[in-house]
């Protein structure tokens, strides 16, 4: 097989959480350990730090590889989903994974699949780990898939733990209270392995307290350490100040990121960058200057609030959620501009009606469906927002509806692509 054919077989043959949902979530290890044994432990050929989390843990997990590279360090990269290219999800140095190595890969694993059966996500895990291991990686930055507790990246004991935050998604599978989804992120403590807590709620905080109690875990709550004081949108980066809270100094950091929302990341990529330090890590301040000021150069990170055009302004964003889509929304409305047209598709699986209430009345919508199986139907997506008071009109894929608000934009408006990340998937390999 070459690599096309390859990943039509993983697509294909492996249950998929992307395209059919909740039928791909396996609640337990078996797989990913069975799957491990087969290929000789290969996590423990190198450290790793693992990242949990609703929100931004793929900022954080690009944003601390970004740092360790600057400072010298080999550095794998494992995240998901992918936008364009599967071969996103397992990098190195910033580098995508070889298309030989995931044929090889494949190819020679092909009898292991048949007997153990795994999903898409598991199979990805052991690609990613024997990859790492074959390229004598220094450290790998590990994303959670989903959850944490029961997620295949969870066979790790890592450096540091992370937790971005807490928020209502995937509640079919993790819970219907932040309670209950903040117990399966906090199965990613482990005994005596630090965790630094992004952000945190009333619900959330003694939950990982217990948890990191039970583990005898230290724990860093982020907020407490730092303080996001001032930003503002300069030169092509954000400029953050931040404020230590207990030397009561503020530095400056410039971000090719360009959210909003990165604030809240920020703090706590640099509690955990502490946390490293602190246990032998050899990072320079000029290291997380230098790693913050070029994490899209560095790693390739797609979709986080990214610019695709200046006239008109185009941007896209893979927030998804009610939370993400709160912090774009404040975003759009300080973002100067004309008229705003919004490209928005969702999967049926998420709190539709809830982000729709929270969106811009005096847009134009542009209403399509991504190329999955989950997938809400456009149509049914529009009489929904109808009902919301969106006005717009609906389109069978997003090239075509991006094509549309291209057409009808002026020079001085704001097109938005978002509402789902493969809807910015889509939009990206239009593009």
């Amino acid at each position: 097989m070459n690599y096309q054919e390859t990943l039509q077989f993983l697509f294909s043959q492996l249950p998929i959480y992307q395209r059919v949902g909740k039928a791909a979530y396996k609640a337990d290890l078996n797989n990913t350990l069975a799957l491990d044994k087969h290929f000789n432990h290969p996590h423990k050929q190198f450290k790793t730090i693992h990242i949990a989390g609703t929100n931004g843990k793929g900022s954080i997990s690009h944003m601390l590889c970004s740092i360790l590279m600057e400072a010298g360090y080999k550095v794998g990269l494992y995240t998901s989903p992918h936008l364009v290219d599967f071969r996103e999800r397992i990098r190195i140095n910033g580098k995508p994974i070889a298309e030989n190595d995931v044929v090889n890969f494949v190819s020679k694993s092909a009898h292991v699949f048949e007997i153990v059966k795994p999903s898409f996500f598991e199979m990805t895990v052991a690609l990613a780990f024997k990859y790492f291991a074959d390229q004598s990686v220094d450290v790998a930055v590990i994303e959670v898939g989903l959850g944490g507790r029961l997620d295949s990246t969870n066979i790790i004991t890592p450096d540091i733990s992370v937790i971005t935050n807490i928020g209502l998604d995937h509640t079919e599978l993790l819970g219907n209270s932040l309670e209950k989804i903040a117990t399966e992120k906090a199965g990613i403590i482990k005994p005596n392995v630090p965790v630094v807590i992004s952000e945190w709620k009333n619900e959330t905080k003694p939950i990982f307290h217990e948890k990191a109690k039970e583990c005898r875990a230290k724990i860093i709550f982020a907020s407490e350490q730092f303080k996001a004081t001032s930003s503002y949108l300069g030169n092509g980066y954000q400029n953050i100040s931040i404020k230590e809270t207990n030397s009561g100094n503020t530095t400056s950091y410039s971000l090719d990121l360009l959210g909003n929302y990165q604030k809240k990341n920020l703090v706590g990529v640099l509690s955990s960058v502490n946390e490293l330090k602190n246990i032998g890590y050899n990072i320079s301040s000029t290291n997380i200057e230098d790693g913050l000021k070029k994490v899209i150069h560095n790693t390739g990170l797609l979709g986080r609030w990214q610019v695709l055009s200046k006239q008109p302004l185009t941007i896209c964003d893979t927030g998804h959620n009610l939370e993400g889509m709160l912090e774009i929304v404040e975003q759009l409305r300080n973002t100067p501009h004309n008229k705003l047209h919004m490209v928005i598709g969702m999967v049926g699986d998420k709190n539709i009606d809830g982000v729709l209430n929270i969106l811009p009345k005096n847009a134009t919508y542009y209403f399509t469906r991504p190329s999955i199986p989950r997938a809400l139907d456009e149509v049914k997506l529009t009489d929904k927002a109808h009902i919301a008071g969106l006005k717009g009109y609906n389109y069978v894929n997003v090239k075509l509806a991006l094509n549309a608000a291209r057409i009808a934009a002026q020079d001085d408006d704001l097109i938005f692509i978002g509402g789902s990340t493969f809807v910015v998937a889509d939009a990206l390999s239009s593009l």
